[in-house]
C-alpha cells in the first residue's frame, strides 16, 4: 500500500471531520504490505519495498495523538493477565523483557507489544535470495559502538548470557578485504549541484567509527586529492589550506572562550565565518554529519564535528576530546552481525523463547530461521505479539490496564498487568499514558527523532564499484549521502561475497535536511518525518536509481538490469534526540533527561530516547534501570 503525502497528511483528518472514530480510521487504512496470520510462511525480513516505519504501523499513534479523547476504553474487559507488558519490542523492551525473566523466573509471564510486523525496533534485518543465495542486510540499528569504551557491566553481562563475544564478532570482520581489492573511499559529486558527474577516489580522510585501518585506506595524498574536486582554483586552495594548514580562527580568544564559541555555532556558521569558504567549497563539507548526527553542518556544533574528525581546529590549543568522543574516533567499527543489531534481538528472542530460534551459539543464529508462528503461544512464559498499536496504559487496582489495537484486525484489546514498561518513544507516552504529570510530558516531548532511510539495494554484481576503484561514497549533495557496500562480515555458515562478480548489497543513507532553513534541529526533523511519511516507495525508487545511475553508469552500470531488488527502511522517528548545544541549555539537560523517565506509578520507562540516545548499549542500560525500579517497587 502506498500513502501519498495527501493520503497522510489530509486523509485521516477528512475522515475525523466526517465522523470516522479513530477505531473506524484503522479498518479504513486497509492490511499493511504482508499482513496476514501469523503462521510458518510469515517472514517479513524478506519483504521488500518500503519497511522500517513500514504502512500500518504508525496510523493509529497518529490518529491517537489528534483524536485521543475520543477513545473510550472503560467498557472494554481485560482479556490477559501478565507479570510484566512491555510496550516495545525493540532492543530495549527486549532486554528488559530477559532481565525480568532473569529476575523473577522462565515462569513469569511476559507481554511484549510492537506496533510493527517484525520486532527489533530500529534493528531491522533486511534477507534477500538472488540467484539461490541468500544476502543479508541491516535495515536499521547498525553495529556495537565502541564496546571495550561504552559497555556497562550490565550490557556485558546480556552479551554473556546471550552467547554474544565481541571478541569473535571483531574477528568475523575482514577489516582489509576492501582494501585488499585495492578500493578506498571516493566522493561523487552530481552534475545538478556541481556542473559536471565527477567521482573522485581516493579519499585519505579519518572517519569517526571508522571499520578500515588507518594505514590501509589506499588514499592519495591530500593535495591529488582535493586537487580533482570539481571547483574552481581558489575554493581547491582554500579546502587544501583548512586541511594542511589550518590557521588559530579565534586567534585571541582563551580556550575557554574557544570552547564556549565552538560549542556555540555550527561548523557551517564555522567554515563560513571564521575560515572564509565560499559557498561551492562549504557545500563539499554539507552532508558530513548526515550519517552520524542525521542533520548537515548547519545543525551540528563545532564541538560535534571535531568529534567527526572534520578539519579546522587543530591550531586551536584546545583540550583533548573526552573519552567517549576519543573512543568513537580510535576504537574499529567492527563489532557487526550481518545484519546488524537485528543479530542481537534475535539472540535475544531465542533466549526469551528458545523454540523460536533454533541453535545454539552467535553463529548458527545467523543462518538459522526464526519461527515467528511461535512467538505468541498460549504456552510460553513470554509472549511477543506483532502488529499490536498500544493506546492506552494506566494504573488501576494494584496494576496496570493496557489497551491495544491489532493493525490487521482492527479489533481493540485489553490486558491487565503487575506492571509495565514503555520501550517505545518518548513522545508517544504523553498521549500512551494520560496520568502523566504535565512537566514530565513536556520534557517528554523535548526528544524529537531524527528522520533518516537506511535503503538496501541488492546488485547482480558489483563490478561497478571494482571499475571505479571505491568501495564507499560521500555525496556532498546528492539526496543519498552515503552509499557503500556492505560491510565484509563472514560469521557461521553466513559467508560475505568475496569477487566483484557475487551478488551484493549496497548500504544507502538519506536523510531529509534543510540547509538554508534556519530551522532548529528539532524543526528540521519534524519537517523531516512528515515529508518521508507523505513519501511513496516509488518516489524513494526513482531517487535511489537516478542516483546510482549517475554514479555507476559510466563503468557500464545499468540499474534496470542490475539491481534485483530494493529494501527503503523509513524510520520516520529514526536517531534518539542527543542534546545539541546550538538549541539545548546543556546546564539543565540532566534534570529534564530525569524528569523525563520518572515512573508513572507502576509505569516505568526504558529505551534510547530515556538516556537520550541512540546506541544499543543505552538502550540496555535503560532497560535494566527500568526493570529495577519495578523491582523495587515490590
Amino acid at each position: 500500500m502506498s500513502i501519498t503525502r495527501r493520503d497522510f497528511l489530509n486523509g485521516m483528518a477528512i475522515a475525523i471531520v466526517s465522523g470516522l472514530t479513530p477505531l473506524e480510521l484503522v479498518r479504513a487504512t486497509g492490511k499493511a504490505p504482508g499482513s496476514a496470520v501469523i503462521n510458518a510462511d510469515y517472514y517479513p525480513p524478506g519483504l521488500t519495498g518500503l519497511r522500517g516505519n513500514h504502512p500500518g504501523s504508525f496510523e493509529m499513534a497518529h490518529a491517537l495523538g489528534r483524536e485521543h479523547e475520543k477513545f473510550d476504553f472503560g467498557k472494554l474487559p481485560a482479556e490477559e493477565e501478565y507479570d510484566l507488558v512491555i510496550v516495545g519490542g525493540g532492543i530495549s523492551g527486549l532486554a528488559a523483557a530477559c532481565f525480568w525473566q532473569e529476575k523473577m523466573g522462565k515462569e513469569a509471564k511476559i507481554l511484549v507489544l510492537d506496533n510493527h510486523d517484525d520486532f527489533g525496533g530500529h534493528a531491522k534485518r533486511n534477507q534477500f535470495n538472488v540467484g539461490g543465495k541468500t544476502l543479508l542486510g541491516y535495515g536499521g540499528s547498525e553495529s556495537f559502538q565502541s564496546p571495550n569504551s561504552n559497555f556497562s557491566p550490565v550490557v556485558q553481562g546480556l552479551m554473556d548470557s546471550l552467547g554474544v563475544s565481541i571478541t569473535r564478532m571483531k574477528s568475523s570482520f575482514d577489516t582489509t578485504f576492501y582494501p585488499d581489492q585495492h578500493l578506498s573511499r571516493g566522493v561523487f559529486f552530481d552534475k545538478k549541484n556541481f556542473g559536471e558527474t565527477k567521482i573522485v577516489s581516493g579519499d585519505p580522510g579519518r572517519a569517526v567509527s571508522d571499520d578500515i585501518p588507518p594505514d590501509r585506506l589506499n588514499g592519495r595524498s591530500i593535495e591529488a586529492f582535493i586537487n580533482d574536486f570539481p571547483l574552481s582554483e581558489a575554493d581547491r586552495k582554500a579546502l587544501l589550506d583548512l586541511h594542511v594548514n589550518p590557521a588559530d580562527y579565534l586567534q585571541g580568544m582563551t580556550v575557554e572562550q574557544k570552547t564556549e564559541w565552538l560549542d556555540n555555532h555550527s561548523y557551517h556558521e564555522f567554515l563560513e565565518k571564521k575560515v572564509g569558504l565560499s559557498k561551492m567549497a562549504l557545500m563539499y563539507f554539507q552532508q558530513r554529519t548526515n550519517d552520524f548526527f542525521a542533520i548537515g553542518i548547519e545543525g551540528v556544533s563545532c564541538g560535534d564535528a571535531r568529534a567527526c574528525a572534520l578539519p579546522g581546529m587543530e591550531a586551536m590549543g584546545l583540550p583533548p576530546l573526552d573519552g567517549e568522543a576519543l573512543a568513537d574516533l580510535e576504537e574499529p567499527y567492527t563489532y557487526h552481525f550481518p545484519d546488524g543489531n537485528a543479530g542481537l534481538t534475535r539472540l535475544m528472542v531465542r533466549k526469551l523463547i528458545p523454540e523460536a530460534l533454533p541453535g545454539s551459539t552467535m553463529e548458527d543464529s545467523v543462518t538459522a530461521r526464526l519461527h515467528y508462528e511461535l512467538l505468541d503461544r498460549p504456552e510460553n512464559g513470554t509472549r511477543i505479539r506483532l502488529n499490536s498499536s498500544v493506546i492506552n496504559a494506566a494504573n488501576a487496582d494494584n496494576g496496570v490496564v493496557v489497551s491495544y489495537i491489532n493493525n490487521q484486525s482492527g479489533k481493540l484489546h485489553r490486558v491487565k498487568s503487575r506492571n509495565a514498561i514503555m520501550a517505545g518513544y518518548n513522545m508517544m507516552i504523553p498521549y500512551i499514558v494520560p496520568e502523566t504529570p504535565e512537566q514530565q510530558k513536556e520534557d517528554l516531548r523535548l526528544n524529537v527523532k531524527a528522520p533518516l532511510v537506511y535503503t538496501n539495494v541488492v546488485v547482480n554484481n558489483w563490478r561497478a564499484f571494482k571499475n571505479t576503484g571505491v568501495h564507499e561514497f560521500y555525496s556532498p549533495a546528492a539526496p543519498y549521502s552515503r552509499v557503500k557496500l556492505d560491510y565484509p562480515v563472514s560469521m557461521g555458515d553466513y559467508h560475505h561475497p568475496q569477487t566483484p562478480d557475487d551478488p551484493m548489497c549496497i548500504h544507502m543513507v538519506y536523510v531529509p535536511t534543510y540547509p538554508g532553513s534556519n530551522m532548529s534541529p528539532r524543526e528540521q526533523f519534524r519537517r523531516g518525518r512528515a515529508f518521508l511519511l507523505g513519501s511513496t516507495f516509488e518516489a524513494h525508487e526513482q531517487m535511489i536509481r537516478s542516483q546510482l545511475q549517475e554514479m555507476l553508469g559510466h563503468t557500464g552500470f545499468d540499474h534496470e538490469r542490475d539491481i534485483a531488488a530494493i529494501t527503503v527502511n523509513r524510520w520516520a522517528h529514526g536517531y534518539a534526540y542527543y542534546a545539541n548545544s546550538l538549541s539545548d541549555d546543556m546546564e539543565k539537560m540532566p534534570e529534564i533527561i530525569n524528569r523525563a523517565r520518572q515512573p508513572i506509578g507502576r509505569i516505568t520507562i526504558a529505551n534510547s530516547d530515556s538516556d537520550w540516545s541512540a546506541y544499543a548499549h543505552a538502550a540496555i542500560d535503560q532497560a535494566w534501570r527500568a526493570v529495577n525500579e519495578l523491582v523495587a517497587m515490590g
